[in-house]
């Protein structure tokens, strides 16, 4: 089905180049690039120099001229912006949380979703909907936060069956587990959905996903939870890395196999809910961005995690944009055009797979 590319004397420096500095940089400027545009283009088009001098003006107290106009300066700093940053930090997330369980379980295709993450926030979430909490008088951090309790719950329960079948946890025990735990948990939303038709549509668009209406409290939660992640992903580089070669060398090799798996996995659920939990299921970006990644930087995990969070962050905040400007003034869900750019790199990734193997 595919193959990982694996840390190693060839893949060090990456494939093309000598060594990942000037790409690094590129791709560095490249995501500002993507922030500046999602914060900038829209139905008022504000310029990067406007920008500047708003966060200027918030973070050092410079002076705005004296004609720059309240309205731009609340659009910019209270719409445009945390929604930005928000799809860059949910794109970070998900690109990492992709490059980690790809290592883990050994499989090209593997995705944080698999573990029942965004299935147990979905539902989580489609209760409270239901129940008429969410929003509600326990604020608008409740539907997030049910979210995230769903997704971690989701998670843990797929890791306990997994553990339960297979006291070694094996790859396929954890991705046969979480595909079953998955499947019942979204019948079940399903089920609720259908039972509350006047529900059905608002289930439906946080499940497609969106960043619509959010503001800087949840950017900064997704931003926060991401950073302690990948410290902690970046942290174990090398034991990602060892994973790479599979359970046995791993094992071999002296890694505590089974521990490691857990810990990492967790801290992958805790990041996937985090970003789901906030913008509902976007799928694809947590596949694309690791190949790519992996193609020009190598597969040395504290060189390919910083640069999938960057090209992830920067992808999904262009998608964000896209889906906001191409049917304006209706929107697009950002869950569709991740998959309508996904969907052919997943066919893609498979059948270059196969022909490889």
């Amino acid at each position: 089905m595919g193959r990982l590319q694996r840390p190693g004397p060839g893949t060090r420096r990456g494939r093309f180049g000598r060594g990942p500095g000037l790409r690094a940089l590129a791709l560095a400027a490249a995501a500002l690039a993507a922030l500046m545009l999602a914060a900038g283009v829209g139905s008022v088009p504000v310029s990067p120099a406007d920008i500047a001098r708003v966060l200027a003006h918030r973070l050092l107290g410079t002076p705005l001229p004296a004609d720059f106009s309240p309205i731009l300066e609340g659009l910019v700093l209270n719409i445009r912006l945390p929604r930005a940053a928000l799809a860059f930090g949910v794109g970070a997330a998900a690109a990492v949380g992709g490059t980690v369980m790809q290592s883990v379980l050994k499989n090209p295709l593997a995705s944080p979703y698999g573990l029942g993450v965004s299935s147990g926030a979905g539902l989580a979430a489609a209760l409270m909907i239901v129940s008429g909490l969410a929003g509600g008088a326990l604020g608008s951090l409740a539907l997030p936060a049910a979210a995230l309790a769903g997704g971690l719950a989701a998670a843990g329960a797929a890791m306990a069956l997994a553990g339960r079948l297979d006291r070694g946890l094996s790859n396929n025990t954890i991705i046969l587990t979480g595909m079953v735990l998955s499947l019942f948990l979204n019948a079940l939303m399903s089920t609720l959905s259908a039972a509350n038709p006047e529900y059905s549509q608002r289930i439906l668009l946080w499940q497609l996903g969106s960043f619509s209406g959010r503001g800087w409290d949840a950017a900064a939660i997704v931003w926060a939870v991401t950073a302690v992640c990948t410290a902690a992903f970046w942290a174990m580089g090398r034991a990602l890395d060892v994973m790479t070669f599979g359970e046995e060398q791993a094992l071999s090799m002296g890694l505590e196999l089974r521990r490691t798996k857990a810990v990492l996995i967790v801290l992958v659920a805790a990041l996937t809910g985090t970003a789901v939990a906030f913008a509902g299921v976007i799928g694809f970006v947590d596949l694309i961005a690791p190949h790519v990644v992996r193609r020009f930087f190598g597969a040395r995990h504290r060189v390919v995690l910083p640069m999938a969070a960057l090209l992830g962050g920067g992808f999904m905040a262009l998608c964000d944009l896209a889906g906001r400007t191409l049917a304006s003034p209706s929107e697009i869900p950002v869950g569709s055009i991740t998959a309508l750019i996904g969907a052919p790199f997943f066919i893609y990734v498979y059948f270059a797979g196969r022909k490889r193997g």
